[in-house]
């Protein structure tokens, strides 16, 4: 299935300097990983001392990903980049919510999948289809699904997968996808393609989709039970309008917009760092998606330079 359609406009975006502004106003948080803390690489500047300064006020933090990645794997990332352990609750992935539905198998979508599975992941990380029951697939022909969770940009793409993808389409085979993001921002800022690309081209052959991660519901269920929290009392933030925004209106709680992310080049900025509200309003008109806080970047910012709306 493809993704939710986009929220309802509400109350007009504000737009605070930093979280500062929020984090009395919130008592948990869904953050997004790629693009809000990180680019894969180096921290974003202020990241780290902004979540010392929510968990310091005693704020529970999911990091929420949509990475195809186990849970354990991204947390090592993130130490890696400076995010240690303490500074958030749980991590929860993308690509942890499709593989439990495939061990569950409790949902009509899976109860009849089939247990042989091909395959599409970054080299050396086949090991994400481990212990889920399943038999590996050689080829498509051979193939009851599409296990669709990982993807190398300098090495795969979707027009090398093309052929499969057409095979897949013709035998009618399901594709289950563990990370939904159709791209993602490089560390050169460049957009890169992710496995959501490839379902979304599946798609377009006529192949049937099962998601898994922002913006759909499942695993927003998974993080309000973690949460116990009622969803007035959570905010989600991330730099993704049609994963992070959408999704936090699936789940009916608020959302921060962070701009300097993914959508960073079709916004205009100002002297100083901040971006500029009007063009901010226009993509969320244009996209359909209208958060109701909007931020330059995930930091702190004591005083506030503006919290105005366009």
């Amino acid at each position: 299935m493809s993704a939710p359609a986009s929220s309802e406009p509400g109350p007009a975006a504000t737009f605070p300097a930093g979280m500062a502004a929020l984090a009395a106003r919130y008592h948990g948080f869904l953050i997004d990983q790629w693009g809000v803390l990180h680019d894969g690489t180096s921290p974003y500047p202020g990241a780290v001392a902004c979540l010392e300064r929510l968990r310091a006020a005693g704020r529970k933090v999911i990091v929420l990903s949509n990475s195809g990645r186990r849970g354990d794997e991204n947390e090592a990332i993130m130490a890696r980049l400076g995010f240690g352990r303490h500074l958030y609750d749980h991590l929860v992935s993308a690509g942890d919510d499709a593989r439990d539905a495939l061990l569950r198998r409790d949902e009509p979508a899976y109860r009849d999948l089939g247990e042989r599975c091909f395959l599409m992941a970054r080299p050396g990380e086949e090991h994400l289809a481990d212990a889920l029951g399943l038999k590996p697939a050689a080829d498509i022909d051979t193939a009851d699904f599409i296990l669709n969770i990982s993807m190398d940009s300098e090495t795969q793409s979707v027009e090398g997968w093309s052929t499969v993808l057409k095979h897949a389409a013709v035998r009618k085979l399901p594709m289950v996808c563990g990370n939904p993001d159709r791209h993602r921002v490089h560390a050169d800022g460049r957009l890169h393609e992710a496995p959501g690309q490839i379902a979304f081209v599946y798609e377009t052959m006529g192949g049937t989709v099962h998601y898994h991660g922002k913006p759909h519901a499942r695993v927003y269920r998974t993080c309000m039970r973690l949460l116990r929290l009622e969803p007035r009392q959570v905010l989600a933030i991330g730099d993704s309008l049609e994963h992070d925004v959408a999704g936090a209106a699936t789940a009916g709680i608020d959302a921060a917009f962070i701009a300097g992310g993914i959508h960073r080049a079709d916004l205009h900025w100002l002297p100083g760092g901040d971006v500029e509200a009007s063009g901010c309003m226009a993509l969320f008109a244009r996209t359909g998606c209208f958060p109701r806080y909007c931020l330059p970047r995930f930091e702190w910012v004591e005083n506030a330079r503006r919290d105005d709306s366009a």
